[in-house]
């Protein structure tokens, strides 16, 4: 396996294992997860009496993965391009089934309101502009292993595509941008720092794509959430990163607060999703953001083989099959 193809695959399987391991736990606060759990080891199945995950057994993934793996069945399809409307029709299939299988884990706010929006006929360039939530970051690793990250602004380009139908706001295209350019760069060969560096740029070249929202500078907030990182005391940098940074389903929270779990654990992408899944809020989220960074950073062998095997077993993935099919589009 070539080091590119085993990053891209790490994305994936990251992107899965850090989205499973913040299943049961997303929703809560750090205080009941660590009064529930103490500290995260590995998976652990949804309480009975959970809000949206009730029900699913330890290993199971969420709309985080779901979503990424719709949206990069969209891009092979497309040879690369989405074309929004036929997402939209997409998602709104997908929460359809998801419904039938007795899921609570639907849509999102933003995106359940655009593309219905879509489907009523609205202008898709209308229907997201209120989208600021972290839909479109949580599902956009694909389009980071699917464009190269030497030419930020046709990956801002694509991004932009893949987000403009739910999230069509400066602060969420950041956000998507940061999480694909971090990736993108990971699976061209870049250290986990080097994909910091590529996140921080590419956000800063998408808050002016999108409609403006009145919302912090995402590409500010991933330098500040880094820089209040303190791997020799990673206790109290996860207790800032929760505490200061946040950990909502808001994009210029989220996403930073991902960059900061990394910053605080660089070099143990398992230890990273462990981390992220324990801190609260959106963490299945927030988790998944940090699998796929640390993965495509990493290689497969930042995560443990049992951990991967889990996420293939409980969910029926095939992820070998979609990283190849979008790597040949790269």
């Amino acid at each position: 396996m070539t080091a590119s193809r085993d990053r891209a695959l790490a994305a994936l399987y990251g992107l899965a294992i850090g989205d499973a391991l913040g299943m049961p736990t997303q929703l809560m606060n750090r205080a009941a997860i660590t009064e529930r759990y103490g500290r995260l080891t590995g998976f652990e199945p949804a309480a009975a009496d959970h809000p949206l995950a009730a029900g699913l057994s330890a290993g199971s993934i969420t709309d985080d993965t779901e979503q990424a793996l719709l949206l990069a069945g969209m891009l092979v399809e497309g040879r690369g391009r989405i074309d929004p409307r036929e997402f939209a029709a997409a998602l709104v299939a997908w929460e359809q089934g998801m419904r039938e299988r007795g899921s609570l884990d639907l849509l999102g706010p933003s995106t359940s309101r655009a593309v219905r929006a879509v489907h009523a006929g609205e202008a898709v360039e209308l229907a997201g502009r209120f989208g600021t939530t972290n839909g479109a970051a949580m599902r956009v690793t694909p389009v980071g292993i699917a464009v190269g990250s030497r030419d930020l602004p046709l990956l801002v380009d694509r991004v932009v595509e893949a987000s403009v139908v739910s999230h069509n706001t400066g602060v969420a295209i950041a956000g998507a941008s940061a999480v694909a350019a971090a990736v993108s760069a990971g699976v061209d060969g870049a250290t986990v720092h080097e994909a910091f560096e590529a996140a921080i740029a590419a956000a800063a070249i998408a808050r002016t794509r999108g409609n403006w929202v009145a919302a912090a500078d995402v590409s500010r907030r991933i330098r500040w959430a880094i820089d209040l990182a303190d791997p020799a005391d990673p206790d109290r940098s996860l207790t800032d990163i929760y505490e200061l940074v946040g950990t909502s389903l808001a994009t210029q929270e989220s996403v930073p607060a991902a960059f900061g779990v990394l910053a605080t654990l660089p070099d143990d992408p398992w230890q990273a999703c462990l981390a992220a899944a324990s801190l609260g809020g959106d963490s299945d989220t927030v988790a998944a953001m940090v699998g796929a960074v640390a993965g495509a950073t990493h290689g497969t062998a930042g995560f443990p083989a049992e951990a991967r095997e889990t996420v293939d077993r409980v969910n029926g993935l095939r992820l070998a099959q979609v990283v190849d099919a979008l790597l040949e589009l790269r």
